[in-house]
């Protein structure tokens, strides 16, 4: 790691301590500064705000979070089914316990994900490629029967939003969360054994005008 990186893990480190205690709006460049030991100067050589930092504590939780996730789709021993489960039930239980004693970070996630829309889809895209590995494995196994795995990925990342970042939307103790995640659970993954894949919007949920078409097209 060379110096320049040392001091951006420095000053995340700071950051994150800081927010964590005082929470992201109280927090100022300055402030950062005097904890890292160097001038404001010198820190905005490495950032040139106080969003760019917060950005960069979210991503590295993002990556962090997305490594444990690729290690879960690797376990040996262990069916698709599993490792889909796995997958499901690690990232609730690792997001919920990193931000469930620091509500002042979830504040700062907020904002992150309002500011930087697009540094939230990049997240979301990396865990996408993780899930989308399980179909595939699923498939190859003959367990699943899922013949567009990436838009099958994408829409059980819709379903399960809650889940992966549980404190964004409910205030829920883990044990209620993963009570309704074990049902969505067993839902999606009685859909994935059954082939239930169609990227189409089913004809009764689709817009009249489509519905139309479809009757005249059948």
């Amino acid at each position: 790691m060379t110096e320049p990186d040392k001091t951006r893990h420095k000053i995340i480190a700071a950051a994150k301590s800081r927010i964590a205690h005082y929470g992201y709006t109280k927090t100022t460049m300055a402030e950062l500064a005097q904890d890292c030991d160097m001038s404001p100067g010198n820190l905005y050589r490495y950032f040139s705000g106080k969003l760019d930092i917060a950005e960069a504590i979210c991503r590295q939780s993002s990556a962090e979070t997305a490594e444990e996730l690729t290690k879960v789709a690797a376990r040996p021993g262990r069916t698709a089914a599993q490792r889909f489960h796995d997958f499901l039930f690690e990232d609730l239980r690792t997001t919920f316990q990193r931000l469930e004693n620091s509500l002042k970070l979830v504040e700062m996630a907020h904002i992150v994900a309002t500011e930087r829309p697009g540094f939230y889809q990049e997240g979301l895209c990396n865990e996408r490629k993780v899930l989308r590995l399980i179909l595939e494995m699923g498939n190859a196994s003959g367990e699943f029967r899922v013949a567009d795995t990436e838009f099958v990925a994408e829409m059980i990342q819709s379903a399960t939003m809650k889940f992966s970042y549980p404190q964004l939307f409910t205030r829920l103790p883990l044990d209620r969360l993963e009570r309704e995640l074990q049902g969505v659970y067993e839902i999606l993954i009685a859909g994935l054994r059954a082939g239930i894949h169609a990227s189409d919007p089913a004809p009764e949920l689709a817009p009249p005008g489509m519905r139309a078409q479809q009757r005249e097209t059948a």
